[in-house]
């Protein structure tokens, strides 16, 4: 591999995945819905400038005067500031965030982060303006405030339900939602876990199935973390439900030795 995929992997993919499709992204949900795009430049811009800045302070690459005074003001700008606008007679400039809270992302080598926070907003202005994010995925507050089974159930976005039931714990939403088991099996490739097999809330619309399993690797923290599958409602078996997930059949499935 040349040295510019590795600079390309390493600077730019990297700080575009933890700033421009993680903080950008929950930043944009704070503001109306514009057609056309924004033309918006900030912190999240970081991975373009770093990418041109490296190479610059490596000595792989060599600016024109002029060059290097603008990327000079560019770097300046992008640890300085929040986003910005720029007409011909007037520039726009908001603030940064006051609190920022993240974490790292599983199984990422270069160092990616996502916005995440248990109990409190992970991204924060000093107006108040705020975004809850767990691991992640943008929440609205009531997601980490107070999740309830009425919220829950009628919730759409899949993500968001899930990220709501796992605050109160699966056992818990199983217990009081009144899920009805449908089937049960020993994990294959799973050694020690089952696999549960229930129906699905009225309220979730259409009749299907919530497959819940262990996952086959660990987290940072080393749990196991448990998590629900969305399945059709043609399913009856646990063992053929976990196969589709992979794009195998239930008999395949159960001759696993190692589920990552």
């Amino acid at each position: 591999m040349g040295l510019n995929p590795i600079i390309r992997s390493t600077v730019w993919d990297s700080l575009h995945t933890s700033l421009f499709d993680g903080v950008a992204a929950a930043i944009k949900t704070l503001m109306p819905a514009l057609v056309g795009g924004i033309p918006w430049y900030g912190q999240q811009e970081a991975h373009r400038i770093a990418y041109y800045d490296i190479y610059r302070s490596l000595g792989l690459a060599t600016f024109q005067p002029q060059d290097n005074e603008l990327l000079d003001s560019l770097v300046d700008l992008t640890e300085s500031t929040g986003w910005w606008w720029a007409f011909d007679d007037v520039c726009v400039m908001s603030e940064r965030p006051t609190q920022l809270y993240s974490e790292p992302i599983p199984d990422r080598v270069h160092g990616e982060r996502r916005l995440h926070h248990h109990d409190e907003p992970a991204i924060q202005f000093a107006d108040g303006s705020a975004v809850y994010v767990l691991n992640g995925t943008i929440v609205p507050d009531w997601v980490v405030l107070d999740p309830s089974i009425e919220r829950i159930t009628v919730e759409r976005n899949v993500e968001i339900r899930r990220s709501a039931i796992e605050r109160i714990g699966w056992d818990n939403y199983i217990d009081a939602a009144g899920l009805a088991l449908v089937d049960n099996a020993d994990d294959p490739g799973n050694d020690g876990c089952t696999l549960q097999l229930f129906a699905t809330p009225a309220g979730w619309g259409g009749e299907g199935r919530v497959l819940l399993a262990v996952n086959g690797s660990r987290e940072r923290d080393g749990r196991r973390r448990r998590y629900g599958l969305y399945v059709p409602g043609e399913f009856s078996s646990a063992l053929d439900a976990a196969g589709r997930t992979y794009g195998l059949s239930g008999e395949n499935y159960a001759q696993l030795l190692r589920r990552t």
